[in-house]
């Protein structure tokens, strides 16, 4: 096809414009040859192997973009190496998005990749809309045939559909919603980027409760996996406005802006607030606002902020104690593993105070060989609450204590090993800290719905609380967190934390703190020393509070 041409199908119905701009020169290898005489047989036909020509690519998605718009799906599929997968989609494309017109534009590729535009008309029960938007392909050579094929992917339908995800078009499967701050203030995603996800999340589950009326609606509809749904459905066309239900949330619009601020500092970091009083969710921010929501659904290895399980776990036992000696080595061995502390310090004769407030990973690895497998996951479990199913009103990782044994054992007490952990967990388990009881964070009132929070089957004794407060206000005052903590005033306390990842050249940094009836804990991936990167974070948001 020359550039700029147009095909058509009878009738005008769909249309395809392929521009060959950066698709590569030449034609198509066409796969005749001589065969010689006519006694002669015919040399067996070789299987072209290595990358695409530029000129197989461009014609190959040239093909494909045609086949796709003119509404030839069997064509289409066939173009790429997964017929079967490729013929559900492109059906699933114009059956359940309601496609009636379709015209698909290649732009300027580079290499074996292909960038498109999709322009098309979606009609549904006599309302129209157009949907505009852009995606790409990719040409790979089938090791088979050696022909060259589109690399099949869901994301070549749209950009945002997933494996087993859908376009649907249709009555909305959950009615719009208002969703009010705590102090009756509305919550937009325009004002709140950070919030698109949640309030996404919020309307899909109440949306029907909150009393609001479906309208027509183009989205994507997320596939179920274990345990439900990992992102909530996204809206990408509005045929007709639904009526919205009013939804109060447990957020604070104003520490919500400040959260989004504090994490917008950073390429790549999340932020969680909560009141411990109570277990309400005040601030959810992610950075990027439009990413996987990592504040609430993240797993990450916690590092040092594990600390203050692992200090509630040794002061029960009896193994540690505010004000009495406590051993702190350059290095442990344990398990098969040698274990050191940053730099490799050591703390002479110090307090255990003194080793938690300097993150000595070494008084903490040495008691190992006195605990149980399953003393760390118990203690994680039936006093903070980690993994007891949470139900907050939105999806929630709920932190994870593996039993381990040996080395691993020894590193979860460190907040390595199989120890998962998010900025919800450790805003909570900052809470309990500060009140001694787990409250379950929430942002919808369980009343709304019925749901029952999740508790602890244990408190913390009230003198390991005690403890626990003094080690965390010793390190906000004069340990590891202080730099970060200074001028934060009030009742506070705080743990840093920093965990190596494989492949990383900076280990994650964590920071988690309370300031009187507000805690909060952040991540910043690759970022370092907890204090230095994810400190100010944390710090920002309880001075704000």
């Amino acid at each position: 096809m020359r550039s700029g041409a147009r095909a058509a199908v009878v009738g005008g119905v769909f249309a395809v414009l392929i521009g060959t701009a950066g698709c590569g020169g030449g034609s198509a290898a066409s796969g005749s040859k001589d065969t010689g005489g006519a006694d002669e047989k015919p040399a067996a036909e070789q299987v072209r192997t290595g990358p695409p020509s530029a000129a197989e690519v461009k014609a190959t998605a040239g093909d494909f973009l045609a086949a796709w718009a003119a509404g030839d799906t069997a064509k289409a599929a066939g173009l790429t190496d997964d017929t079967e997968g490729a013929t559900a989609a492109l059906a699933s494309f114009r059956r359940d998005a309601h496609v009636a017109r379709l015209a698909l534009k290649a732009g300027r590729g580079t290499g074996a990749s292909v960038p498109f535009t999709v322009n098309a008309q979606i009609s549904y029960a006599g309302q129209r809309a157009p949907l505009a938007y852009s995606s790409a392909l990719e040409v790979v050579r089938e090791e088979v045939s050696g022909r060259p094929v589109v690399k099949w992917r869901p994301s070549v339908v749209h950009p945002k559909l997933g494996p087993g995800d859908a376009l649907k078009t249709g009555p909305a499967e959950a009615p719009p919603i208002k969703a009010l701050d705590r102090n009756g203030k509305e919550l937009r995603a325009a004002d709140h980027p950070a919030l698109k996800s949640v309030l996404a999340g919020l309307r899909e589950r109440y949306g029907k409760k909150a009393g609001g009326k479906a309208g027509v609606e183009t989205w994507v509809a997320r596939a179920k996996g274990k345990g439900g749904k990992a992102r909530p459905d996204e809206t990408l066309k509005v045929l007709s406005k639904g009526t919205p239900g009013t939804l109060k949330t447990t957020l604070d619009a104003g520490l919500q802006t400040v959260a989004e601020q504090a994490v917008n500092k950073r390429a790549k970091a999340s932020v969680v607030a909560v009141k411990p009083s109570t277990g309400e969710i005040l601030a959810i921010a992610n950075s990027p606002a439009n990413g996987f929501n990592a504040a609430l659904q993240g797993s990450y290895a916690p590092g040092s902020t594990m600390k203050v399980i692992s200090s509630a776990l040794l002061i029960d036992k009896g193994l540690a104690r505010y004000g009495k000696p406590h051993p702190c080595p350059k290095y442990f061995s344990y398990g098969g593993w040698k274990f050191q502390n940053d730099k490799k310090f050591e703390i002479k004769g110090g307090t255990f105070e003194q080793s938690f407030a300097r993150s000595c990973n070494t008084a903490f690895i040495s008691q190992a060989p006195k605990l149980s497998d399953d003393a760390l996951t118990k203690e994680a479990r039936e006093v903070f609450g980690i993994g007891l199913n949470w139900q907050a009103g939105v999806p929630t990782f709920d932190g994870a204590v593996p039993v381990q044994k040996d080395a691993p054992k020894a590193a979860s007490l460190i907040g390595q090993g199989g120890v998962r952990m998010n900025p919800l967990n450790m805003a909570s388990v900052a809470a309990t800290a500060r009140t001694g009881v787990f409250r379950q964070p929430y942002l919808v009132s369980p009343s709304l719905d019925g749901r029952t929070l999740a508790k602890a089957p244990r408190s913390l004794k009230p003198a390991t609380s005690k403890q626990l407060r003094d080690l965390m206000r010793l390190t906000a005052m004069s340990g590891t967190a202080a730099q970060a903590m200074a001028g934060v005033p009030g009742d506070i306390g705080a743990k840093t934390g920093s965990a190596e990842v494989d492949g990383q050249e900076k280990p994650n940094g964590w920071f988690t703190a309370y300031r009187g009836d507000l805690a909060a804990a952040a991540v910043v991936p690759a970022g370092g020393h907890g204090g230095d990167s994810a400190g100010p974070i944390v710090a920002q948001v309880l001075r704000a509070g």
